[in-house]
């Protein structure tokens, strides 16, 4: 699952580099599920950015999800990419 994990990390932080205007603050976390059958995407923004990788209506961040999505189908492995601010990190934890 390492392959797939990299490949998908490189691949968001290559499309939503040139959106943001704060390339430096953002930060990729990896979860995995216990069972191995799941892996969760957190790329935390800073406030402005998260507006500007969602999109209008929602479509950027659409596009960025099915693409990693479809990787993950690829070898059986669900993919989930959150989008989220720190402001939102810090109030969750």
């Amino acid at each position: 699952m390492q392959p797939l994990v990299q490949s998908i990390s490189q691949y968001l932080m290559t499309v939503v580099t040139p959106l943001i205007k704060h390339p430096e603050a953002a930060q990729l976390r990896v979860a995995h599920s216990d069972t191995g059958d799941m892996v969760r995407f957190r790329l935390v923004l800073e406030q402005e950015d998260v507006a500007r990788v969602i999109g209008r209506n929602g479509m950027t961040a659409s596009a960025i999800r099915s693409m990693a999505k479809a990787a993950g189908e690829k070898t059986g492995v669900r993919v989930v990419v959150h989008i989220l601010s720190k402001d939102e990190l810090q109030q969750e934890s």
